[in-house]
């Protein structure tokens, strides 16, 4: 099996290490907040033909590894993830809303991206075990 995908006229293989935090980097992405966030992005990254290949969500950033097609630009794709999630969390857990600082925003404004090339078994066991390594940090 090779590791390229397919298109009508093309084959690629696009993989793309993304981190974004939530808007002052506060610590909420746990708990149901933590499984809804991941529960979208599987959904919304499905719906845009798009394979996770690692995905973590932590108190406060997200860590995913994916595969996006050359038809779908990468700003585009971050953009949808992030809207149609904050759009989700914030109508299911009103009371976010309702903090002075938040306004209409879940996320901060930017991430960040890395293209992946022949170290994607190294991202993959990075974004999977980086939570363990920050716990005996702390």
């Amino acid at each position: 099996m090779s590791r390229f995908n397919k298109l009508s006229q093309t084959i690629w293989h696009c993989q793309y290490h993304i981190v974004w935090t939530p808007k002052y980097r506060f610590r909420i992405l746990e708990g149901a907040i933590g499984r809804e966030v991941e529960s979208c992005i599987r959904t919304f990254s499905e719906q845009q033909k798009c394979g996770i290949i690692e995905l973590n969500v932590q108190k406060n950033h997200v860590h995913m590894l994916c595969m996006v097609p050359p038809k779908i630009s990468i700003s585009e794709y971050v953009g949808k993830i992030k809207g149609r999630t904050a759009i989700r969390v914030l109508n299911k857990y009103r009371h976010l809303k309702q903090r002075p600082y938040w306004g209409n925003h879940f996320w901060a404004r930017g991430y960040c991206v890395d293209t992946v090339g022949l170290d994607s078994e190294m991202i993959q066991k990075y974004i999977k075990h980086q939570e363990d390594k920050e716990r005996k940090t702390e």
